[in-house]
């Protein structure tokens, strides 16, 4: 049954345009008004409304005041129900979207930030097939959080977003549609396996530090450094204390990661590669740099020049 009523509202989609008409997209704020919100009656409501028939005629066969008053007040809460499912979606607004970082293949998180004057319940979200559930109190906000499936690396531009309710006895299904025009970076995804980076030969410049077995120096002490480390008798000539330091240099030379050394590769190729030398590097804590065609990426390490150098593959041609 509720594939039948899917195909019913594709077929209505696709041959009365108004019921749809806000497909093109749309800057944020978004902001949920009674000329894009649509009811109809739920496949319960109908039942609910077949029943409602057959008491009245009864009531009105039989001349039973009882029964006809009850029919009445039942019709009165339907009524009211569709009103109260309105009033659900009607001023709600999208703020905000936000996206966190994938690989293509893999699913994407969206949190998409709510705002409304007055309390919300019961509103379901979906996009594609991912959907959740929220609700929001009054003066209040909400981030709603859902992922979305990634196929290829570049600008992923978002679908259109559902928001609907049949809030709060069921018998009528509220919707609407919202298309933010907004899209999501996704990471290339990286080879399997593979050579490493051809790395300069060690330099002096390159040299990182290490934890040894040995003494390597003393130095005052940090909050921090672990008690058994303090040189307690060389801290009695000096005013503070003093710690053993076993950090010695390591050479660790800097990765280069150039574009131009994989010639016998084509671009997704390429893109590959580098992807998956970048993700070494970052796993061996190495510091390294990157140049891809129009982009020049100084050596650093950490987070962010990860998020950078990946971000400047997703984004080539």
């Amino acid at each position: 049954m509720r594939g039948m009523l899917q195909r019913l509202q594709t077929w209505a989609e696709r041959r009365l345009p108004a019921l749809t008409r806000y497909r093109r997209p749309e800057t944020l704020p978004i902001e949920l008004h009674r000329r894009r919100i649509y009811i109809v009656p739920t496949m319960f409501g109908l039942g609910f409304s077949i029943l409602l028939l057959v008491m009245l005629v009864g009531a009105l066969n039989y001349s039973n005041n009882a029964a006809l008053l009850l029919t009445c007040l039942l019709g009165a809460a339907s009524s009211t129900s569709m009103l109260f499912g309105f009033r659900s979606l009607d001023g709600l607004r999208l703020t905000q979207i936000r996206a966190g970082h994938a690989v293509a293949g893999q699913p994407i998180e969206l949190t998409l930030t709510f705002e409304t004057l007055r309390t919300r319940s019961a509103i379901r979200l979906d996009i594609d097939d991912a959907f959740t559930a929220f609700a929001i109190d009054a003066n209040g906000t909400a981030a709603v959080k859902l992922t979305l499936q990634t196929f290829d690396r570049g600008w992923l531009p978002l679908p259109r977003i559902r928001l609907w309710t049949t809030w709060p006895l069921g018998l009528f299904r509220a919707w609407s549609w919202l298309h933010p025009d907004q899209s999501v970076l996704v990471w290339p995804r990286s080879e399997l396996s593979g050579p490493p980076p051809r790395a300069p030969a060690d330099d002096a410049r390159h040299m990182r530090l290490y934890r040894g077995d040995e003494l390597a120096a003393l130095r005052e002490y940090r909050p921090g450094d672990p008690q058994r480390h303090i040189a307690w008798k060389a801290s009695a000539h000096h005013d503070n204390l003093l710690v053993k330091d076993f950090e010695q240099p390591q050479s660790r030379p800097q990765w280069q990661l150039d574009w131009r050394l994989l010639t016998s590769m084509d671009s997704e190729s390429r893109i590959a590669r580098l992807a998956r030398w970048i993700g070494e590097a970052q796993a061996e804590r190495r510091s390294y740099s990157l140049w891809v065609p129009g982009t020049e990426i100084a050596a650093s390490s950490g987070p962010l020049h990860y998020a950078n150098c990946m971000s400047t593959l997703a984004q080539l041609p």
